[in-house]
């Protein structure tokens, strides 16, 4: 019987463990990543076209190859009410046609920071410093009195270029749209050697007067809108807009206007369609409205560093 009851006693645990189910802790919750001091983010593309044609081919056309390219980057970052923005925006195209040569297409070289201080949810105070020229000599193409085709030389890589210092407030009900209202934001228009371009655009270059390289536009304003929103998915609208006015020459003839507009479609992982254009009103360059639009396709690579913001 001593021995009975102890087996008795020997099993018990054992069927206790066997019976009772093992107790697995829950695990932990994910760790979210830490938001970026800075956001980052930057956009590439890079489009190739091409005609080859047999010199016997009969359906007319020459060979022709076209390049362009495009690069956006970004880095802001907030601190309390201190918000620090810096944006680097370019484009150049350019193609290559058998019996015309080299013809440029598209070119923008835009720099802009800006220092923002919040004053309400919506309203900044800031103060910024922004560049726009280009990367290559420009050309006017046309033909002279014998008929001979002649290109003359209108811009080039400095020539002009805009540094345009701006005071204010800024507007940005969302994140994808903003307005500077700048009641101060002189300035400085720069042509590297000037007299190059005296017979075009004109006699005062970019309204630069020869033996001089810059003008300063010391009163004048400036109200620039930014509009940068995906509308689905894969299809993304960016448009800058600027306008410039000259105190000395507040009338609605000379106030200089700028549009630059991009529409990007994802067609897959890295391939995309995107239609550039610009349009331009400066009564110092031409006294009529310019433009310029590209349409591409080729590869395309984004990044950015931080999630976007919930609607």
């Amino acid at each position: 019987m001593k021995c009975f009851a102890l087996a008795l006693l020997l099993a018990a645990p054992a069927a206790v463990a066997q019976t009772t189910p093992a107790v697995i802790p829950a695990p932990a919750p994910p760790v979210a990543a830490p938001d970026p001091a800075w956001h980052k983010s930057i956009k590439t593309g890079l489009g190739l076209n091409e005609s080859v044609l047999s010199s016997n081919w009969q359906g007319g056309g020459v060979n022709t190859i076209g390049f362009n390219a495009l690069f956006n980057a970004k880095a802001n970052r907030k601190v309390g009410p201190h918000s620090f923005d810096n944006e680097a925006d370019l484009l150049f195209a350019f193609s290559q046609t058998k019996g015309l040569g080299y013809r440029k297409g598209q070119d923008r070289l835009y720099l802009d920071t800006k220092y923002g201080r919040a004053l309400t949810e919506r309203w900044d105070m800031f103060l910024s410093l922004n560049l726009l020229t280009q990367f290559a000599p420009g050309y006017k193409y046309d033909t002279d009195a014998a008929g001979n085709a002649r290109a003359m030389l209108t811009s080039d890589f400095f020539a002009p270029a805009f540094i345009t210092a701006a005071y204010g407030f800024e507007y940005h009900p969302a994140t994808y749209f903003h307005v500077r209202l700048s009641p101060f934001a002189p300035r400085m228009t720069v042509v590297n050697r000037v007299e190059r371009f005296i017979l075009n655009p004109g006699d005062t270059p970019y309204g630069v007067n020869p033996g001089h390289s810059t003008r300063f536009e010391v009163l004048a304003a400036q109200v620039l809108a930014e509009y940068d929103k995906n509308l689905s998915p894969n299809v993304n609208l960016k448009a800058r807009y600027v306008l410039f006015a000259n105190y000395r020459n507040l009338n609605f003839q000379e106030i200089d206007h700028r549009l630059d507009v991009a529409l990007t479609a994802k067609v897959g992982k890295y391939v995309n369609v995107a239609l550039n254009g610009i349009g331009l009103y400066d009564y110092d360059q031409d006294h009529g409205v310019q433009y310029s639009q590209g349409l591409t396709l080729g590869v395309a690579y984004a990044f950015q560093n931080y999630a976007d913001a919930k609607k």
